[in-house]
């Protein structure tokens, strides 16, 4: 098929992609002119593994391409996906007015009845007025056609992207035109091979599905870090809880990690314009309220056990970070728990060295970094960052971290010192090799079992 995908953002980018892989002609469309030369030379602008490879093979086999001109894309397009970014409003709505803003110029420039697809996450009823913008040019311009517009949200997770594209769990195709929903089934047939994933619902369900999803995910997450709040006071491991519900299938494992918080830029976004969606209905949506207001909660949690230990004021204390990326396999820092921790050192006045294999570059600009000196000093490598801390702070589980030399970090450290923001660790092997270590929600030892702090000589 001729496929044209406006927006060369993460979804947008992997969706070209994808079905580019797939033999599928695809043109990818975006204004930023920098990120388009880079696109068309093969540099991925955003860290996704596996995508550089796949750009290549599909440019060099002209499957794929990218412009800023969008009228050139839609020469004899059969499938027209819109998936530029709906960014969160100072009120928590999604805002729409790219979306709104391309249908209006798909409106003046389609010349024939292609598919329009409504790939960014929007709120219900923005397929629906995609469609009356549309009708309105198309009327304006006396054509004797229509587009028909669906909705097919995407259920991409960061780092794992291109796989949740080829192997999806479901594909939603909100439609109630039987040629458009032929048109879709024969595009993602390759995806679908094994068994059939392809669920056709109203516009309106499949918006408001893509919602309820990443809801739900976040729910669990505020849920099980809510009992390890209790957890702590009770003396219970939270990790033996979570083994305990995750091996009920009704339940499961996935999602059920106490942590300090979510982040990245769907679940927050996501919550905000779901409850803004509540409140302009009149519902009363409390409980994802609970789930924003623990979440904010968490991402304290790695300060507080910071300044219980070494104190409120941290002037001379070097404080090691493992870990910047809101979740491991991205370089996306965006409502990252690290910001949170990040603030709260400097303005406690503690000194940052901190190392993520991917992610340092957007840290350094969030901060305006001279990256070798200041406050914050990103390093090349994680050990390093430990050199006379007084604390090792995980905050992004990368898989280089989870077995670390345990004892080689107790030389470099002043003080002995973890806080695992993502439960990796295990408590009693920490501690074997003199460690002082703190779980979310893992149970502490008694008291005059606790290792004493003291200077490393």
């Amino acid at each position: 098929m001729r496929i044209t995908v406006i927006g060369c953002g993460y979804v947008g980018l992997v969706t070209a992609a994808c079905f580019a892989e797939m033999g599928n002609h695809v043109t990818c469309v975006d204004q930023n002119s920098e990120r388009i030369d880079a696109l068309s030379n093969g540099v991925c602008p955003l860290y996704e593994p596996g995508m550089e490879a796949m750009l290549a093979t599909n440019l060099s086999g002209r499957r794929l391409a990218f412009t800023t001109q969008l009228n050139d894309a839609l020469q004899d397009v059969e499938v027209v996906f819109i998936a530029v970014g709906t960014p969160c409003s100072d009120d928590g709505s999604a805002d729409i007015s790219q979306v709104l803003s391309v249908a209006a110029e798909l409106g003046q420039l389609l010349n024939n009845p292609a598919v329009v697809v409504c790939k960014s996450t929007s709120p219900v009823g923005t397929a629906c007025r995609v469609e009356a913008i549309l009708e309105q040019q198309c009327q304006r311009r006396q054509l004797n056609w229509r587009p028909v517009v669906i909705s097919n949200p995407e259920f991409l997770k960061e780092g794992a992207a291109i796989g949740d594209f080829m192997r999806p769990d479901r594909i939603i195709i909100g439609s109630s035109s039987e040629p458009a929903n032929a048109l879709m089934r024969e595009l993602y047939a390759p995806f679908v091979r094994n068994h059939e994933r392809i669920l056709f619902m109203g516009r309106r369900d499949a918006e408001l599905s893509k919602y309820a999803a990443n809801a739900f995910l976040a729910s669990r997450i505020s849920f099980m870090n809510e009992l390890a709040g209790l957890s702590s006071q009770l003396g219970v491991d939270i990790e033996q809880v979570r083994r305990a519900i995750g091996s009920d299938s009704r339940i499961g494992h996935h999602f059920i990690y106490a942590g300090c918080g979510y982040g990245g830029s769907c679940f927050p976004k996501d919550i905000k314009a779901l409850l803004h969606m509540g409140k302009e209905h009149g519902e009363d949506m409390s409980m994802l309220h609970a789930v924003e207001a623990r979440n904010d909660k968490q991402k304290h949690w790695l300060l507080q056990q910071i300044t219980q230990r070494l104190g409120a004021n941290l002037q001379g204390k070097i404080i090691a970070l493992w870990g910047l990326a809101f979740k491991p396999g991205t370089d996306d820092i965006r409502d990252a728990p690290s910001l949170v921790l990040i603030d709260g050192l400097l303005r406690a006045g503690a000194t940052i060295h901190a190392y993520d294999p991917v992610a340092m570059s957007k840290i350094a600009e969030r901060y305006s970094l001279p990256v070798s000196r200041g406050q914050i000093q990103l390093m090349d490598e994680p050990y390093v960052t430990l050199q006379n801390a007084d604390a090792l702070v995980l905050v992004t589980e990368w898989k280089q971290f989870r077995q670390p030399d345990f004892s080689n970090m107790r030389k470099h450290m002043r003080l002995p010192l973890i806080i695992d923001g993502r439960n990796q660790y295990d408590p009693t092997q920490v501690r074997e090799h003199g460690f002082e270590y703190a779980g979310v929600g893992r149970a502490a030892p008694k008291k005059h079992s606790q290792p004493v702090l003291r200077q490393v000589v």
